[in-house]
């Protein structure tokens, strides 16, 4: 059965009924599908030392993009390395995304030191801002403080608004706007701190490319990928996370699930972010944990392939499937 039907024109994007099976609660399982206690205990332990590394390797990869790139000195790597910064940008994000969540580090003065001078602040996020904004998120989604709400809501829409929306992410009118934000924010006694810090963490990325004598190498490739090939990611993530849905309790009707490919969280839901209905079941679980948590639901049948996509293209295409 499936989710043959997005092949089809759409008028909605919340599962019926009828595919969600009311079959909550269970010995492991809360009604809302919350683990009980002693499960959820075990599930949201924190990996500090596994995630010490996956923050270093996410510089890693970054800067090893960029590197290896000007090591082969070919205008081909080039090409290679700006695509592949947006890949880069996505795990900062959801590096970022678990610090707001305080699930980053134990110790939670470092899970936010690190959260927001290592992760966040590279990468133009006002850690501070963006927790807030996201726990109104998590509180009601779709509800009346929903700050994404434009982002989510009117789908599915058509192709030619599909395409529109990609082309100005594409072409960097989306990234301006928010540069333009933090260059805002500098006038304005409230954002002015928080502006200058993260202006501060550019500092060390402009200073080692002058430092190897390629100054252009931070526009090229960290500031553009950020405002043109991360914007792209970043929309086609997020629409496929809530895109279309509604406010509810039952958070199969406020969250997608999508089938999980090594190739898709390699670009675009990397660190288990793609199991995002389990994230929003429950927020306390760390992103290593989301496919246990996530197997759990599909053991209690309250997961099923009725309403699962099957690949994120497939998600997508009823996403642009509105008639014209």
């Amino acid at each position: 059965m499936g989710m043959a039907l997005v092949l089809e024109p759409r008028t909605t994007m919340v599962p019926s009924e009828g595919v969600l099976p009311d079959v909550l609660p269970t010995d492991r399982l809360l009604a809302n599908g919350m683990p009980v206690p002693e499960i959820r205990a075990e599930l949201r332990e924190i990996a500090d030392l596994r995630n010490v590394g996956t923050v270093l390797a996410t510089w890693a990869q970054a800067l090893g993009t960029i590197g290896l790139a000007v090591w082969i000195g070919h205008p081909l790597a080039y090409v290679a390395a700006f695509l592949l910064m947006g890949p880069a940008f996505a795990r900062f994000a959801i590096l970022g995304h678990e610090a707001a969540h305080k699930l980053l580090f134990t110790n939670k003065a470092w899970n936010d030191r690190i959260g927001r001078w290592v992760v966040s602040y590279p990468a133009f996020v006002p850690l501070d801002a963006y927790r807030r904004g996201h726990f109104a998120h998590h509180k009601d989604e779709f509800g009346p403080a929903e700050p994404d709400l434009n982002l989510y809501n009117g789908y599915p829409i058509t192709r030619a608004s599909f395409r529109r929306k990609l082309w100005r992410d594409a072409r960097g009118t989306s990234g301006w706007k928010n540069l333009k934000g933090l260059w805002f924010a500098f006038r304005s006694e409230t954002g002015r701190a928080v502006a200058t810090r993260i202006a501060l963490a550019q500092l060390p990325l402009v200073a080692a490319a002058v430092a190897v004598g390629r100054w252009w190498l931070y526009p090229l490739f960290w500031l553009a990928p950020w405002m043109t090939v991360w914007r792209v990611i970043n929309r086609l993530r997020s629409i496929a996370e809530h895109g279309g849905m509604e406010r509810s309790k039952d958070r199969r009707r406020t969250t997608h699930h999508v089938r999980q490919t090594w190739l898709a969280r390699f670009w675009m839901v990397p660190l288990n972010t793609g199991w995002h209905l389990a994230h929003h079941v429950d927020m306390g679980t760390p992103f290593r944990n989301l496919p246990r948590l996530h197997a759990e639901l599909e053991q209690a049948g309250w997961v099923t392939p009725d309403f699962t996509y099957p690949s994120y293209r497939a998600l997508w295409r009823a996403l642009r499937s509105r008639p014209v």
